[in-house]
């Protein structure tokens, strides 16, 4: 991406689409005395966040128990109600809802591939399903200090262990069946990427086909595998994303308001939970609510404009497909790829360079 003279400017800027991810399926009840537990429970925590100024809601579903949902009949269940409840809100599933330690002290596993390309055959369907790039490491605890933890299930021994040792399974055909059966069904990808390798792989996929759509991307800077929240990595993330793309930044516990605050500072967009993070001023929690009232009213402070679930449904581009890889790769702002004979940079087509020359 790239930044004008007066890119910093609101009225030059897009307005702010608020992501909240309100559910925290790493965390237990008791936890939280935000955790919603009943399903009219978690579908009065997206009303709540809605009406607070939300756009875009990340899904996740808990059992009649507290535990996480592995069930596609429960997520069916949630998104029927969901549809009703805020019908304008952008549904986001989290594409990690294979995933559920069992039991204290068991290990942090995914589901199979079959299981987890279900989630395309979802209904009502989402507008998005994320989608982690590369197999990686996903040590959620790297970044997370004793009093982060503090009077929660991850500062048990056994659980910390199983948090600290997470992968992410997401290997190459499972992402070229995943984004398949995802764009067949009419579900936007929504790219969760850890750092600019990730990226360089989603533009080789858009490069050869077999993505062909908007790149709707979080910057989801973790640590544990993924880059921490460092300024540098952040400007980085951004330097490399084509001006095209919508990015998101994400990050964990007390580095989720600072990083938010530049991120709408510089006309990104926000996400904010306690799947994410758990405290405020240092001690005291937050709520999911009024973490999404804390960007809100940054944001006004800052004179930009906030996204309705409309807004974010045009900037998303839900339900735009396209039909090449080189109209995708021109949509997005990527150079175009290289032509047969083709020497030296290739460049947009329309802006011709006299050093291009095809043999």
């Amino acid at each position: 991406m790239h930044f004008l003279d007066d890119s910093l400017l609101p009225e030059n800027q897009e307005k702010l689409v608020i992501q909240v991810a309100p559910y925290g399926p790493e965390w237990l009840p008791g936890d939280s005395d935000d955790i919603p537990l009943t399903m009219e429970e978690q579908v009065q925590k997206a009303v709540d966040c809605y009406n607070a100024g939300a756009a875009v809601l990340h899904v996740h579903v808990r059992e009649a128990d507290g535990k996480g949902s592995k069930r596609l009949s429960m997520f069916n269940e949630m998104l029927d109600r969901l549809r009703t409840a805020v019908p304008n809100m952008l549904l986001q599933v989290g594409g990690s809802i294979s995933f559920a330690p069992e039991g204290e002290g068991s290990d942090a596993k995914w589901l199979n591939d079959d299981t987890r390309h279900m989630l395309a055959d979802l209904q009502p369907k989402p507008d998005q399903v994320t989608i982690a790039i590369n197999t990686n490491q996903m040590n959620i605890c790297e970044l997370m200090t004793d009093d982060d933890v503090a009077g929660t299930s991850i500062a048990l021994p056994a659980y910390r262990e199983a948090y600290r040792e997470m992968w992410i399974p997401s290997g190459p055909a499972f992402v070229a069946e995943h984004l398949k059966r995802l764009q067949a069904a009419g579900i936007q990808p929504h790219f969760m990427l850890g750092d600019v390798g990730q990226l360089e792989t989603v533009e080789r996929l858009i490069r050869r086909g077999i993505y062909k759509g908007p790149l709707v991307l979080n910057w989801v800077a973790i640590g544990g595998g993924l880059d921490g929240p460092s300024p540098y990595n952040m400007m980085e993330f951004i330097r490399r994303v084509p001006d095209g793309a919508v990015l998101t930044l994400e990050t964990l516990m007390r580095h989720v308001l600072p990083v938010n605050t530049m991120a709408i500072a510089m006309g990104l967009h926000v996400r904010v939970g306690i799947e994410d993070n758990l405290w405020g001023r240092k001690g005291e929690r937050i709520s999911s609510v009024r973490q999404v009232e804390q960007v809100e009213r940054i944001s006004r402070e800052l004179y930009r404009e906030i996204a309705t679930g409309e807004d974010a449904r045009r900037i998303y581009q839900i339900g735009t497909q396209y039909k090449t890889a080189d109209e995708t790769l021109a949509r997005l702002g990527y150079a175009p790829n290289r032509q047969p004979g083709e020497r030296g940079i290739p460049v947009q087509r329309g802006n011709a360079s006299p050093l291009r020359r095809v043999a």
